[in-house]
Order: structure tokens, then sequence, then C-alpha cells
């Protein structure tokens, strides 16, 4: 797959090849890793020279570290960008390209349905501790034009959410942006950049979790943010060398391993969600199943024409609302572990409502339109039959 006609080499072909790499260390087929602190230097007048572009020369592994780099050149490379600069996770990523476009007495736009810590970030301490203006409004262009403000200084997107799997139209909103000189930012976790391509479409910044499917192996926790030279070497200069959250040789080449083998996984991943979300439509005990790739969907034709593929990350809502009941088909899986994550190999469920219910009541949560029979499921690399099957076994707790 290639992304145009001038590419040299198709995306799968690239990803899986390191020659400049290769050359410099005595044809080694896996990279070595720079596992180490410091880069030391012949003289004064090297390291002298070599602090006039702290930015890209090896002095300390905080600020560059060339195991890190290789990295960060593929993810460029693979998201169209100029530039990326990895994090030590997803939200010190998210949380230093929000910083970038602060500015005193700004105001920032936020996609309703964002991350969760994205929104506390923005709400609860931005907003509650510094004063920081932040709308919180719905996906469509409209509703966005209408909350810019004379100080609005970023629009903050995520398409699709990872919770309730809602779109914005991405090419639109960074054109709306444009034209009122405003940054745009959004989080492409869920589609990856080798189904969705926001920097093409317009939006200044792309912000990934690295530890869903760029990583896919749930052993790395890490975050990266992607866009120009000017904006990227900026962000290094600032948030990124005075937060700190730099990110680790051994993690960056565990990520380089897994980008060999992300478009095979993401066909996977694709293939069998798709399979799983038919299945899960057509069940009785599911009153509905949210996922971009299926066609009832109310956002599907918005999907087919931003996005490439689908990954493997849905939600549906079980038509029972007997909490033991719930439970009882929650611990009946066997293949489906428990967990918070999604995007590696193994899948995954989660209920929304064990986080709603340290809080509210089912009688509070429910006007909010959330239910104690909600599910999330992240679909992995298994066989899609057993995975149904396993479904289908623990669907009979229900009455």
């Amino acid at each position: 797959m290639k992304d145009s006609a001038t590419d040299p080499l198709g995306l799968a072909t690239a990803l899986c090849h390191d020659d400049a790499i290769a050359s410099e260390t005595f044809g080694a087929v896996v990279p070595p890793i720079y596992q180490n602190s410091l880069f030391t230097f012949a003289s004064w007048q090297a390291i002298d020279s070599a602090f006039d572009d702290k930015i890209n020369n090896a002095i300390y592994t905080r600020g560059h570290n060339p195991t890190v780099v290789q990295a960060e050149q593929k993810l460029a490379q693979l998201a169209g960008a100029d530039k990326a600069k990895l994090f030590g996770s997803g939200m010190a990523a998210i949380a230093a390209g929000i910083l970038h476009f602060v500015r005193p007495g700004c105001h920032i736009i936020c996609v309703r349905n964002a991350y969760g810590p994205s929104v506390r970030l923005l709400d609860d301490y931005l907003n509650s501790r510094i004063g920081l203006e932040v709308s919180f409004v719905g996906g469509e262009v409209d509703e966005i034009a209408a909350a810019i403000r004379p100080n609005t200084t970023l629009i903050y997107l995520e398409s699709p959410s990872s919770g309730v799997f809602g779109l914005q139209d991405i090419a639109a909103i960074a054109a709306l942006a444009k034209a009122r000189g405003l940054a745009s930012m959004i989080d492409n976790t869920w589609a990856t950049p080798v189904y969705q391509k926001p920097l093409a479409m317009g939006v200044d910044l792309e912000v990934h979790s690295c530890s869903k499917y760029l990583g896919g192996h749930s052993d790395i926790v890490s975050g990266v943010l992607m866009g120009s030279a000017r904006i990227i070497d900026a962000i290094i200069a600032n948030e990124f060398e005075l937060l700190g959250a730099k990110m680790a040789p051994m993690e960056a080449w565990f990520l380089l391993r897994s980008l060999r083998t992300l478009p095979l996984r993401l066909e996977r991943h694709q293939a069998s969600a798709l399979k799983l979300a038919k299945y899960l439509e057509s069940h009785p005990k599911v009153a509905s199943v949210s996922y971009p790739g299926l066609e009832s969907h109310p956002q599907h034709a918005l999907a087919r024409q931003q996005m490439r593929g689908f990954t493997g990350l849905m939600a549906f809502r079980l038509a029972s609302t007997d909490l033991d009941a719930i439970k009882g088909f929650v611990n009946g899986l066997k293949l489906f572990r428990i967990g918070v994550s999604w995007g590696g190999h193994e899948s995954l469920i989660f209920a929304p409502a064990i986080s709603y219910l340290k809080e509210m009541t089912p009688a509070q949560f429910e006007p909010m339109g959330l239910s104690l029979g909600d599910m999330r499921i992240s679909v992995g690399l298994e066989d899609s039959e057993d995975l149904i099957a396993d479904l289908e076994q623990a669907l009979a707790y229900l009455a």
C-alpha cells in the first residue's frame, strides 16, 4: 500500500527496512539499542558545535537518543509528517501538545467525547486551577464554528473517539481552523496513520498513544506528537524539554519492532472486529453496537470518506440492565480479559459502569445516556470464531 504514486516504497516495505542504519551497524538486521544516558565528545569544539543544535544532536538521552530518533522517523514517515516526537506516555504527548497552544486568557474548543484524561486536563486542571477557558462541544462543524471566540487558540479533536466512536469531519474542521487563524490537534489513536491521515487533511498536530495499536503487544507505554518541523521543534525546545516526559530507548526499540508488523496486525484486527460487530448486532441480547465499520453506524459514510479502514475497538450495549446478570456475562468470558487498555494482541473487555458506580448510582448516570449494560471490547489477534463462541457462551448468563 502506497500513499501516492510518488512514494518510492509501499508502507509495509518502508516499515520493514532500515538500510541506512544497517550500513552503520555491521549490517545488523535489527538495529541496536542505545541504552545510555549521555553521549561524550572528543573536544571542546565538538560539544560546543552540538549545543548549537541541541534538538538534532545526541548530547543527553532526555533530549535526543538515536534509538528513539529512529522510531520517530518511522512514525513521521507513516503519518506523512515532517517530524515526530516521542513521549513517555500518550497523556504526556497530549499534555505537551495542548500546552504548546495555551496563552494567558486563551480559549480552547474540545469535542465532548474525547479521551477522559484529556477532558480532565482541560476541565479540572487548566480550567479549574488556571482559569483557561474551555468549551466542550459536539463534533459538527457548525457547532464548533459557533463556539469560536476572539481568544480561541486551539480546536482539539478525537475521531473516532475511543468511548462512543463519534467522528468529526476532519478536513472541514481543519479548513475552518485555518480560516480563523487557529491551531488544530487530533487524537488519531483509534484509526492509526495506516487508516487515517489527518495531517494530509490539514490538521496541524497529530497525537497517538503508542501503547495501543502502534505498540500492539501490551508491553510499552508511550505517546507521540507529529506535525510540521516548525511545530515539533518548538515543542521539543519547550514543552518536551521542560516537562521531561522522555521516551526510554528500550521502549523505542520495542516500538520499532512493532511497527514492522503494524499493517498486517491491523488487517487482522479489522477483519475479526467486523465479524464480531455483525454477530453482536444480530444477537437478541444486544441492544446496539457502535462500530464505524458497520453500515448501521450513523457516520459510516463519513468514516468511509476519510478513513481507509477500521481497527478492533468497539462498544455495544446489552439489552439487560440487571447488574448481577451483567456481571455474570463479564465474568463468564474466557478469552476476553478484563482490562482498561486496547490495541494489543489479546482481546479485552471493559464495562464503563465499573467507573460510574464509584461515584454515581444507575439512577444518576442513566439520564446521561449511560447504561449498566454498556461494554467496550478490543478485538485481538485470536481466531474470530473462538471469540464469537466465547461471547455466545457468556451471553447465556443474561436472561
